[in-house]
């Protein structure tokens, strides 16, 4: 197999990861919806929508972490990175994941294991509602999303050793991407296929005025 099919198939458990706890939105929705219907309209509000809120959420943003990764939709100042050549762009990310990445995602799958592990001996649940929502299975979800965040690092390591030895980035997996890297993308297309900006190809005619100094336009 290729380096290039285990990039893709590391892309495609991120993406499917981040597809399946997407529908925390929807799940989020309409429970945030029922509550407040029952609480402004019934006057009845629910005794489990804010765990219910805040349990989606968290799983929603952990989980999709790799799956942001794997599309490089996490926040970063490029102001002058997109000026850099390939090389030294991939120079500086493959540095940056070796000394910032790597140290903060060990550092939460270690700490997240313990912090499951304890959540599940104790069967922890929520002290904010008086039902006693079960919150132990959120705590598990840490450690898994570390392990996911580390295993597309590894992806992410090895795009830049490509781009540093060849000088171009592999290809990715996209399914969705902001619109200024979308624009960014089809300007690409457009130069290696010998495309140019859409110019007029004729000339305007203006019609020839004077003005009050006496000069013609």
């Amino acid at each position: 197999m290729s380096i290039q099919s285990w990039l893709h198939g590391i892309d495609q458990l991120s993406k499917s990861v981040g597809h399946a706890f997407a529908w925390c939105i929807v799940i989020l929705t309409l429970g945030t919806t029922y509550e407040v219907f029952v609480r402004y309209v019934l006057d009845d509000p629910t005794s489990w929508a804010f765990d219910m809120s805040y349990i989606l959420y968290g799983a929603l943003f952990l989980m999709s972490g790799a799956y942001a990764l794997s599309r490089g939709a996490h926040v970063r100042g490029d102001v002058f990175y997109r000026l850099m050549p390939k090389r030294v762009q991939g120079s500086v990310e493959l540095v940056l994941y070796v000394f910032f990445f790597y140290p903060g995602v060990i550092a939460l799958m270690y700490s997240g294991w313990g912090y499951a592990m304890d959540s599940i001996r104790i069967q922890e649940v929520s002290v904010n509602s008086p039902i006693g929502v079960p919150i132990w299975q959120l705590k598990m979800i840490i450690p898994a999303a570390g392990a996911l965040l580390a295993l597309q690092g590894v992806a992410e390591m090895l795009r830049c050793v490509i781009c540093i030895r060849t000088g171009e980035w592999p290809e990715r997996l996209h399914d969705v991407e902001e619109m200024e890297t979308a624009i960014l993308h089809q300007v690409d297309d457009e130069k290696r296929m010998g495309y140019e900006a859409d110019m007029p190809t004729h000339k305007p005619r203006y019609r020839a005025t004077t003005d009050t100094s006496g000069e013609r336009k």
